[in-house]
């Protein structure tokens, strides 16, 4: 599963990393070093000609759903199953996003309890990490909109850690995965195809673990003693 990541760079690298217009929303991203499930995270989702940047809250709570609990446990969709599950379906036709990081956590268990690792590209580079979002609206009439980040298996890195890992987008795909879908194109074979050709495990060898501090084991603690590396005994 992918459960905490992290979101450090600065607002103007968000906006140039994804051709944004920085005229076009004001700022309120701040560098995060532990973000968690039910919160707020930063996205991207593509309106048909430019790309828009903004807010989702992490657990999807499908536009069909009786209340909002749901979002809690649907903070990942298997990328093996999406289009199995009645939650996951039409956001996979039809709303796709981006959910920048540069950065996930991942506890490997041990005779001491669990190591928590933080996973990222060897570059120390921004990446993308594939998503759906959908809009719910409450009993008052509000709408809220939430997300889920997608998981595949595990690359050769990942598998001593934790058998799924987020799936990671190349920067070349990630136009693909936010094209804007049409009704009639939505379930045609070869358009869904290429979706699902891009959700594999990132290559090992661009990525690394670090050993982090326990520091990142309470939701309560997002300074950047989650991040920093530790020597492993």
């Amino acid at each position: 599963m992918c459960g905490r990541f992290t979101l450090t760079v600065t607002w103007e690298e968000l906006m140039t990393r994804y051709l944004i217009d920085p005229e076009s929303v004001s700022p309120f991203h701040i560098p995060r070093y532990n973000i968690a499930p039910t919160q707020m995270v930063t996205a991207i989702i593509n309106d048909g000609s430019t790309n828009r940047i903004g807010q989702l809250q992490w657990g999807l709570v499908p536009s069909w759903a009786k209340d909002s609990s749901t979002g809690a446990k649907m903070i990942n969709a298997r990328s093996e199953t999406l289009e199995e599950k009645p939650a996951y379906r039409m956001p996979f036709y039809r709303k796709r996003c981006l959910i920048p990081a540069d950065g996930f956590y991942e506890w490997q268990k041990n005779e001491n309890g669990k190591q928590p690792f933080r996973i990222g590209l060897r570059s120390g580079d921004l990446f993308s990490m594939a998503g759906l979002y959908d809009i719910w609206i409450t009993p008052s009439g509000e709408k809220l909109s939430t997300c889920t980040v997608i998981t595949t298996e595990p690359n050769t890195l990942m598998e001593p850690i934790h058998n799924r890992m987020p799936v990671i987008l190349r920067p070349e795909d990630e136009a693909l995965w936010l094209e804007r879908t049409t009704a009639a194109s939505e379930r045609n074979p070869s358009n869904l195809q290429s979706l699902k050709e891009l959700l594999k495990p990132y290559p090992a060898q661009d990525m690394q673990a670090v050993p982090v501090s326990t520091t990142v084991n309470s939701v309560k603690n997002d300074t950047e003693d989650c991040i920093r590396s530790i020597t492993r005994s």
